[in-house]
């Protein structure tokens, strides 16, 4: 990779992509042992055991975000910007990577906190980018 924003994109596309294949492989693991048929999946796993119901929010999570983020780091990318991107991009990968965690490990209060405050990092970091990206 190039650039830290570069590395950055393609691994917040590849934890995306981990926590899709996880479900997935779980998901056949209920099919082989037939507690659930191929047609009983619901797209929030709410029929399925919590952790889950946690995985399935975890990656929803991943996706919503991603057309903000992955945005900006391919906004910088390609305007050759990355200057602007490259020294916060590994925290907001970290500060992804703990609400993710956290997401599937708990849904206690101390949990849903940390989640949160995980989440407005990468919120600020993407306000920070976008003032910097359209300032330059």
């Amino acid at each position: 990779m190039q650039t830290t924003s570069a590395l950055v994109l393609t691994a917040l596309i590849s934890w995306t992509l981990f926590l899709l294949i996880l479900m997935e492989a779980l998901r056949i693991r209920f099919l082989f042992t037939r507690t659930v048929a191929p047609n009983e999946f619901r797209p929030d796993n709410s029929n399925l055991p919590p952790f889950m119901q946690r995985l399935a929010r975890a990656h929803a999570n991943c996706i919503e975000s991603f057309p903000i983020i992955g945005g900006l780091l391919v906004v910088a990318l390609l305007t050759d910007q990355t200057s602007v991107t490259d020294g916060l991009a590994p925290w907001l990968l970290l500060a992804r990577l703990i609400q993710s965690s956290i997401h599937m490990a708990s849904t206690s209060v101390l949990a849903a906190n940390l989640r949160f405050y995980a989440f407005a990092v990468q919120m600020a970091i993407a306000v920070y980018w976008i003032w910097k990206l359209l300032a330059a």
